[in-house]
């Protein structure tokens, strides 16, 4: 006969704690992401203010390409 293993179940109490840690966990992460893409926007911003015509010029095509 197969023997059944029974898993210790744990209170509501523990997966409450460990849902609001991860959600914290999750959210420092995200607020993180946000800043770093925000970091990058506005350093792409800068450099399409300061270089904007040549950066336009090196994505136009020229003859035979």
């Amino acid at each position: 006969m197969a023997q059944e293993q029974k898993q210790p179940r744990k209170s509501s109490q523990e997966e409450t704690t460990t849902e609001e840690v991860v959600e914290t966990d999750v959210a420092e992460r995200k607020e993180v992401i946000d800043d770093d893409v925000d970091a990058i926007l506005d350093e792409i911003d800068d450099v399409l203010e300061t270089n904007a015509e040549d950066f336009v010029k090196s994505f136009i095509q020229k003859g035979g390409q």
